[in-house]
């Protein structure tokens, strides 16, 4: 997908990696050794720290072309939403069912004014993104970030070279360059221009992680009060970023832990200042993991149950499929299914892990400078500092983030975003970059212009590879799912009332748990879009479109919606299987929405199937269960009827019982033996009476084999 405009931002993006390349050629080696005091070196890390700010913001408009793009991004914006107005866990509008979708989960206990849900991500990004929404600009936050990054890398470098500039062969009044340089490296690393400008975690939590370990080593060596304040410092931001990425939190740890274990082996001393500062980090650590706590009781009912996991569980499968840790069944078939089939065809074992991280570090080799061969000066730096101590905390911190990522069975790698796991730690590859290259200078001449020169080469070569090749990836994600953002409230301007939207990005981006004249939810195609419609009152009705083009962003427009305006006591309901995913619960056994298969039996059942997809139940051991919540407001007083999709799969026919309750009672239970379901096509079941008054509907399906819910259609109410 490309347009002129596409192509013409391309040619700009391409000719600014040639000039800076240029520039960098040029004038880099004299600007890294030019002026040593501590005001002009902070005052290279501040204007570097603005180009990396301008540069984050540029992306947005160029490249992510004015909003969130990537699914989890969406979600991030919708959590930071909520909490912007003050919720962990938000009301949504009656059905729920036309509201939920991907990475939403019900909330256990919904309030009295109507069903509530949860975001299922970390709530430490989306508290930073919120203060973003309260200042009318979230999408100021990332560059924000991105400057943040700067300084705080220069900050770590500056340490590592003024403790160990003699260990490290850096020579007098050589301590001031490689911060520079390593400031410079994060201000031009394009992977972290993408992590600080859409609405994603990673670049929070390269801070964080950066952040505590440069605390880490302000600490060393103090004593009295500042050490336990330092440690209470530490502890905070490490909290922080434990309710950010908490898989990232526990490599910091495990780095701090380190870091403590070296400081206690040199006297006794330094071991009771060990201790002091690991009850310091101890108590910072609390706020951050009160917090996660609650957003897990938010979502889970369950502070110690991790929102991730519980929406997983009703969502995806085989049951187990999303876990931290090694398995035959590790591997979710509905989200993750492609990557799955191709990668882990027995689970997540030794071989499995084994691939996924090598995955992982191979494209990481060109996230930190731009260019994969570069990535031996990160290398080079921490084998020759890994003698001293703080180049050998920050190697440990990289090899523990790579350990601490290796039991997570997807790579989560897109276009533009390298190597996510592995992006918490570009600031200290940056400065073990500048360690390697400034530490390699005395061994082949004089201490300042072989490194200087060096570096230049560095940036000039990684920013020619970029303009050349590298920009390729984040031209895809530019062009990717339709090449412009799924929601965008300029087209929606000025309409007052329902706004229904075909796409999960879409209901992320476009709706507001804090209320508003405008209400967006989700575009199902049955009964349950005029459910909504009524449930507000009647408003104005539109459809947000969005279609693609083969090579230009996709056209958008509102689309006017006239519902039938007669009672709707007196109008049939129809609801398709697949808008009642995600699943109330399911044991044993994973739903998900599917078109029909290949062969004669999806074929045959394609014939029958309503809209031509069903939401699949897919058995996996005995006593497989699926739960489904119905709208019972809309369906009491009805005859309802199930349709059913059998002959799915292989093997001997499914063996189904269906029942349907009402506020916890049995209305009525449908039987299906395997004879019945042997032949592969739709079956509709009798009709069965929902009493008056009915609060809580669900239908809760039992099977032996593969099968399907079409539909579910209601007569008129009486």
């Amino acid at each position: 997908m490309r347009a002129d405009g596409a192509a013409w931002g391309d040619w700009h993006a391409r000719a600014l990696c040639l000039a800076l390349a240029v520039l960098a050629a040029w004038i880099l080696p004299r600007l890294l050794r030019l002026g040593t005091s501590r005001r002009a070196s902070w005052l290279f890390a501040a204007l570097s720290a603005a180009g990396a700010s301008a540069l984050s913001a540029g992306y947005v408009v160029a490249y992510l072309r004015g909003g969130p793009r990537i699914i989890d991004a969406t979600a991030y914006w919708l959590q930071a939403r909520a909490l912007a107005g003050g919720m962990l866990a938000f009301l949504v509008g009656s059905p729920a069912e036309s509201y939920l979708g991907r990475f939403l989960l019900l909330a256990p206990a919904s309030a009295a004014a109507g069903p509530a849900a949860a975001g299922i991500f970390p709530p430490g990004y989306p508290a930073l993104l919120a203060l973003g929404f309260l200042g009318g600009m979230p999408l100021a936050v990332g560059p924000l970030l991105a400057a943040a990054l700067v300084l705080c890398t220069f900050d770590l470098a500056r340490q590592v070279a003024r403790r160990d500039a003699a260990e490290l062969g850096f020579g007098p009044g050589a301590c001031a360059s490689p911060a520079r340089f390593a400031a410079l490296l994060s201000a031009l690393c394009a992977v972290l221009r993408y992590h600080s400008a859409d609405t994603m975690a990673h670049g929070l939590a390269a801070l964080c992680f950066a952040a505590a370990l440069a605390v880490t080593l302000r600490a060393d060596g103090q004593q009295g009060w500042r050490l336990p304040a330092l440690g209470l410092a530490a502890g905070l931001i490490s909290g922080w970023l434990l309710c950010t990425r908490p898989v990232s939190g526990l490599a910091l740890l495990a780095t701090m832990a380190v870091a403590g274990a070296q400081s206690a082996r040199r006297s006794a001393t330094a071991r009771r200042g060990a201790l002091w500062w690991a009850a310091a980090v101890a108590v910072g650590l609390v706020p951050g993991l009160c917090v996660l706590a609650a957003q897990n009781a938010a979502a889970t009912g369950d502070p110690l149950r991790p929102a991730q996991l519980a929406y997983y569980a009703v969502s995806d499968g085989p049951p187990g499929c999303f876990a931290y840790g090694f398995g035959p069944a590790v591997g979710c078939l509905g989200e993750h299914g492609d990557f799955v089939r191709a990668n882990l065809p027995a689970g997540y074992g030794l071989v499995a892990a084994l691939g996924t991280t090598g995955r992982r570090l191979w494209l990481h080799l060109g996230d930190a400078l731009n260019f994969a061969p570069l990535f031996a000066l990160v290398a080079l730096g921490a084998a020759l500092g890994w003698r001293v101590r703080s180049v050998r905390l920050l190697g440990w911190g990289m090899l523990l983030q790579v350990a601490a990522y290796a039991p997570f069975y997807f790579d989560g790698s897109f276009p533009g975003g390298g190597a996510r796991m592995l992006a918490d730690v570009l600031p200290l590859e940056h400065v073990l970059a500048a360690v390697g290259v400034y530490g390699l200078g005395p061994r082949v001449g004089s201490h300042r212009w072989p490194a200087g020169r060096l570096a230049a080469a560095a940036v000039a070569v990684g920013l020619l590879y970029l303009g050349a090749h590298g920009l390729s990836a984040h031209a895809a994600l530019r062009d990717r799912d339709g090449g412009r953002p799924m929601f965008e409230p300029a087209v929606v301007a000025g309409a007052r009332g329902l706004v229904l939207v075909d796409t999960d990005h879409g209901f992320n981006l476009g709706y507001d748990p804090r209320g508003g004249e405008t209400r967006v939810a989700r575009y199902r195609g049955d009964a349950l879009d005029r459910l909504a419609w009524e449930a507000l009152g009647r408003p104005p009705a539109y459809r947000y479109r969005f279609e693609a083009q083969p090579r230009a962003p996709a056209l958008v427009w509102l689309e006017p919606i006239a519902f039938d305006p007669r009672d709707s006591a007196a109008l049939p309901v129809r609801i398709e299987g697949e808008s009642l995913w995600p699943a109330r619960a399911q044991r044993q056994g994973w739903a998900w929405p599917e078109w029909p298969p290949a062969g004669v039996a999806g074929q045959a059942a394609a014939r029958c199937a309503s809209r031509g997809r069903w939401l699949g139940f897919d058995p996996s051991g005995s006593g497989a269960e699926l739960e489904l919540g119905l709208p019972a407001s809309a369906l009491a007083g009805r005859a309802v009827r199930p349709i059913l999709v059998v002959g799915l799969g292989p093997g001997e026919p499914a063996a189904v019982r269906l029942d349907m309750v009402c506020d916890g009672r049995h209305v009525r239970r449908w039987e299906l033996g395997a004879p019945a379901a042997a032949r592969p096509g739709c079956v509709a079941l009798d009709p069965a009476r929902v009493q008056s008054g009915c609060r809580s509907l669900a239908l809760r399906l039992r099977a032996t084999a593969k099968v399907g819910l079409d539909c579910v259609e209601a007569s008129e109410k009486r």
